[in-house]
């Protein structure tokens, strides 16, 4: 077994340990999610950790880790007599970015089920998480369905596996860590939310400790345990401070004065729900425990504020989560009446308290202010000093309000990731049919199978009353739900777009796309062309704010390239085609249609719509052509595409054409 990299051998990352220790010492506190930018030690800490965590004591032979002084009476391997158990560490399992359904909470011997009646159950990740730590790396790429079961579990501390009227219950009690990386997609709100803490990590930009950095991990890749075995002593200070800290906990007292204050700070930034205050109460006993105390100060609350907040006060995909700590010390200060504390004036009240204060815990540097990492700029070809290439330049202006926007679907049935876009065969949806399985039986279609299984019945010497079912009788249920969709917006960005409140509602226009293309669960990329060329702004993504920053630092002017727009979506979905087969593309085009520079620019242009058409990709135009005179150019231009032009008008949901438009295209891909 590897050596993991000593937990106290992480240079600065502050509130990443701080985060990860408050979780060791009470699990209540609901986990922690990591947001930072790759190459951040964000899988190195949460794997360090491990070591850490105190031994379990376990029923010898339980797949479900009960514990001996209190066994589960609902355990699938039950019932135990209370007794003496067996050591052993405790377990660290990740869940991959990739997993089913039935390695996440187990699966069902359906075929057993039906024929005996028993209830042959196969674990999965969160039995064997059980009294442990659950890490999920990517914890934004996992399939939706897949992080509700998760956080279900992790809410209710035990997992639900029901199956044709089969069910089985089991413990499921885990320290939760996430980690994700903001550019590649964000977790939506009622996700976010369900994450007790959250830590935003970023690289040091000290040069003497990015230095250490490297000599420590240099060293540790020479010789991992004689480095373990440098901050052997190290750990083990922490590790048994951890213990003292968790028995310390039922002793500290959350006194009336904290518990105002954690109210009145909840409700002055407006988080939903009563979730924040419950996580807040949770995280500021533990940071009373962990600092050796038995009264919650104003330190602790201040501090539980900056982990258990900023990641609940979105409002939408492209609000940065943060908290203004100038109103936070505020909304502290008038909420400070007296009560029974012994300290109200402590060490550090209303401030920021030190972090890993204590003798057995080695100095550490403190983080930088500026460390958090900003939403993602343009680096190039997006500045004030972007140069022309044919005509002048308009500096970027600001997008209108963004509105609800129709409905935009690829025809056809697809076989993409799940969404909420285009119809496809999915996992979960409405069941249309049955098959035979493919592998591993995952949904039962119980009349199908039946009805496979009764022509056989006499044959197989059937005497009583249940049903002798084969393997070969098994049917699988198809379901028919929604897939997310690959959707390239190509955006018109010349001199004949650039008159400001005309460009203005073409920007508010796109950011309404990319919320709803958010809401669907869509990958995304972003393509301007202007003056002679065209430029990949973004590539596909599923980082839709991200486009969100790259379309409000777009400037205007110079000639209108439809052609080199066209084309340049051309090469990018053949490129995303080879990396994605299943995920069906929607291209759509934001320009008024007038073609302009170079021989015949309509001519060309219409040429390399037609690829388009050739290709199958389902299109829309967006027409942004205005005033008295139109020319109608978007129209010919969408039928070239073989696809369809909407208006800034008829997009938005609330117009007279109706609520839901299919783009029509010639897909055969979509067949």
């Amino acid at each position: 077994m590897s050596t993991p990299f000593p937990f106290t051998a992480v240079v600065g990352q502050d509130d990443l340990r701080l985060g990860l220790l408050l979780n060791a010492v009470s699990p209540a506190v609901g986990g922690v999610l990591v947001r930072g930018e790759k190459g951040t030690a964000k899988s190195t800490a949460v794997r360090a950790l491990a070591a850490l965590m105190p031994e379990v004591s376990v029923v010898p032979g339980c797949r479900f880790s009960c514990d001996p002084a209190s066994p589960d009476p609902a355990c699938p391997d039950g019932p135990h007599e209370p007794g003496t158990g067996e050591s052993r560490k405790a377990r660290t399992v990740e869940l991959p970015v990739g997993a089913s359904e039935d390695r996440l909470v187990g699966a069902l011997d359906i075929e057993r089920a039906l024929a005996e009646g028993v209830k042959a159950f196969e674990p999965g990740l969160l039995a064997d998480a059980h009294r442990g730590i659950l890490y999920v790396d990517e914890v934004n790429l996992l399939h939706d369905h897949l992080v509700d079961l998760l956080l279900d579990a992790a809410a209710m501390g035990a997992s639900y596996v029901e199956r044709e009227g089969v069910s089985v219950r089991h413990a499921a009690r885990f320290l939760l860590v996430g980690t994700m990386n903001p550019e590649e997609g964000e977790l939506r709100p009622q996700l976010l939310d369900r994450f007790g803490l959250t830590v935003e990590v970023a690289a040091s930009r000290e040069t003497d400790q990015r230095v250490e950095v490297v000599r420590r991990r240099l060293a540790y890749d020479d010789d991992p345990a004689g480095f373990a075995a440098m901050w052997a002593d190290e750990e083990g200070a922490l590790r048994a401070r951890i213990v003292a800290a968790r028995a310390l906990l039922p002793e500290v007292r959350l006194g009336d004065k904290a518990l105002r204050q954690i109210a009145a700070t909840c409700a002055a930034f407006e988080v939903d729900g009563m979730r924040a205050d419950i996580v807040m109460a949770r995280t500021a006993t533990a940071l009373a425990a962990w600092a050796g105390r038995t009264d919650v100060l104003a330190e602790d609350v201040r501090q539980a504020a900056l982990l258990a907040l900023p990641h609940r006060r979105r409002r939408n995909p492209f609000d940065a989560p943060g908290l203004d700590e100038d109103k936070l010390d505020d909304t502290l200060e008038q909420n400070s009446g007296e009560d029974d504390d012994p300290d109200p004036d402590g060490p550090g009240g209303g401030g920021r308290p030190p972090r890993g204060d204590g003798p057995d815990t080695p100095p550490q540097p403190e983080g930088e202010a500026g460390d958090t990492p900003a939403q993602s700029v343009p680096e190039q070809g997006q500045g004030q000093g972007q140069r022309s290439s044919g005509g002048g330049e308009q500096q970027p202006v600001r997008a209108a309000e963004p509105f609800r926007t129709k409905m935009l679907s690829v025809p056809g049935l697809g076989e993409g990731a799940a969404g909420r876009r285009s119809r496809a065969r999915t996992e979960h949806g409405r069941t249309t049919g049955a098959r035979r399985p493919q592998g591993a039986l995952t949904k039962l279609h119980l009349a199908a199978t039946v009805q496979a299984a009764a022509p056989h019945q006499r044959a197989r010497g059937r005497s009583g009353r249940g049903l002798v079912v084969r393997r070969d009788d098994l049917r699988q249920a198809t379901r028919e739900g929604r897939e997310g969709n690959l959707v390239l917006f190509v955006v018109d960005a010349s001199g004949s777009m650039a008159a400001r409140q005309r460009m203005s509602a073409v920007k508010g226009a796109v950011l309404s796309l990319l919320l709803d293309a958010y809401q669907r669960r869509d990958k995304v990329g972003l393509i301007t062309f202007r003056g002679r060329d065209a430029e990949v702004v973004l590539p596909p993504t599923s980082s839709v704010d991200a486009a969100a920053a790259r379309l409000e630092m777009l400037p205007t002017g110079g000639r209108t390239p439809v052609a080199a727009g066209l084309l340049k979506a051309h090469e990018v979905l053949r490129v995303e085609r080879l990396r994605d087969p299943s995920r069906r593309p929607l291209l759509v085009v934001v320009t008024d249609g007038r073609a302009t520079g170079g021989p015949e620019p309509v001519a060309l242009a219409s040429r390399a719509a037609r690829l388009h058409e050739a290709e199958g990709t389902a299109s829309v135009v967006v027409d942004c052509e205005s005033g008295p005179v139109r020319l109608g150019l978007a129209g010919g231009l969408a039928r070239d595409l073989g696809g369809t032009a909407v208006t800034l008008d008829e997009l938005r949901a609330d117009s007279i054409a109706g609520l839901v438009r299919d783009v029509q295209g010639t897909s055969r891909r979509a067949a």
